[in-house]
């Protein structure tokens, strides 16, 4: 009987269109990302970054979406803010134009209800597209439980804040469907958008790199037509260009060459006592690993083990994971290429979490098990995880490390 009531509920669900069923998924994500929003809200204090008592609308534009509605506004300056002791001072030349501006267009010069928008409705589009990358390579089942994970997952909030995030990630699950569909020509419209949307496309074009050499490698039993060669070296050179043209378009308007770097590193001198001055590739990393273990009461050594530990546990599991393997070699070329790019630029702390949600992809190698106990146990690890960032980041924001 119960088996009949079960399957009588789920064939109705079945017949839905794809669509429709990640709508509903999607719909209900939100709702419950709302309701762990207003509860954060209602235990923010006067001590929090948000005060007694914010509403939705201050988490919408907290933190990096202030820097973004600058942006939109007053757009980037021309002299770069320095610090009593004379450094670069944080700045909207961090920050790329594409969200900031679309969100002013779209809320019709209401930011944060433009930016509100756009973050909700690519979203959902993620979803659709994380749907369609993934439902050849691990079947529709599996994939559907993916989109789950990513629209309820521990990142979930930044589907409703003014965060370029949603908008990237969409941009960049259609640019992954795209090279696994070889259907390279609208690629050379979506890397300029995707490189002026936020920081990342040169790990893409690292990519395109690797999937070359890989196609190439494989050309005797999966032919590279000339076209296709042409095409590849194209999008790798053009996606480098982009990633290096804000450098340079910054460098020009401030009359300083190393304005976006130093603007970057502003924020890596809020975490050190003693930062380098310039941009060393990797070195982030590796302070950072130094850092965090000895504000744990550690030696230093034994976060450079840690680090080297982390980065051989990651190549293992790309390489030898069954579930991570099933994605395809694409997706795991896209993944190292993105862990190797956060490894050369980036100074870990909280916000690591954020940048890491470009792995998305890898969500289809956790839904892989079919274990209906795994995959709900999942989902509520997932909803656990979101509480406690939002919590974290949103409800009781008041410690130098919370920031999203």
């Amino acid at each position: 009987m119960a088996d009949r009531v079960l399957t009588g509920a789920v064939r109705p669900w079945m017949r839905l269109p794809v669509a429709a069923r990640i709508a509903v998924i999607y719909l209900v994500a939100r709702l419950i990302t709302t309701g762990f929003l207003l509860l954060a809200a209602s235990m923010s204090t006067a001590a929090s970054r948000f005060g007694p008592d914010p509403g939705l609308d201050d988490f919408v534009l907290g933190w990096d979406a202030q820097w973004y509605w600058l942006v939109a506004e007053n757009g980037y300056p021309s002299v770069l803010p320095r610090t009593e002791s004379g450094e670069v001072a944080e700045n909207a030349w961090a920050f790329m134009p594409v969200f900031a501006y679309l969100a002013k267009y779209v809320g019709f010069g209401v930011w944060g209800a433009g930016a509100f928008v756009v973050s909700l409705t690519c979203g959902y589009l993620a979803c659709l597209a994380l749907y369609r990358l993934l439902r050849g390579r691990i079947g529709r089942s599996a994939s559907m439980w993916a989109v789950t994970f990513f629209a309820m997952g521990p990142l979930a909030a930044l589907f409703q804040v003014g965060y370029a995030e949603s908008l990237f990630i969409l941009l960049l699950l259609i640019a992954l469907d795209l090279v696994s569909r070889r259907r390279y020509g609208w690629l050379y419209l979506l890397i300029p958008v995707m490189g002026y949307t936020r920081p990342g496309i040169l790990a893409f074009a690292l990519f395109l790199g690797l999937h070359g050499i890989l196609r190439w490698s494989q050309r005797r039993r999966d032919p590279l037509p000339a076209r296709e060669v042409v095409h590849i070296v194209a999008l790798g050179a053009l996606a480098t260009a982009v990633g290096f043209s804000w450098q340079i378009i910054a460098g020009v308007v401030t009359g300083t060459p190393d304005a976006y770097l130093q603007t970057e590193l502003s924020w890596r001198r809020n975490w050190l006592a003693d930062p380098v001055a310039q941009f060393v590739p990797f070195e982030g990393f590796v302070q950072g690993a130094e850092f965090w273990f000895t504000q744990w009461g550690m030696p230093g050594w034994v976060g450079w083990i840690a680090l080297a530990l982390l980065v051989t546990a990651t190549a293992w599991v790309l390489s030898q994971a069954r579930a991570v393997r099933r994605l395809g070699a694409d997706l795991r070329l896209w993944t190292a290429s993105y862990v190797l790019y956060l490894l050369a630029v980036f100074f870990p702390q909280s916000s690591l979490f954020r940048l890491l949600l470009p792995l998305t992809p890898l969500w289809g190698a956790v839904a892989v098990p079919r274990s209906r106990v795994y995959r709900i146990g999942v989902l509520v690890a997932c909803l656990v995880g979101q509480w406690l960032w939002i919590l974290g980041m949103y409800g009781i924001a008041r410690e130098y490390w919370q920031v999203p």
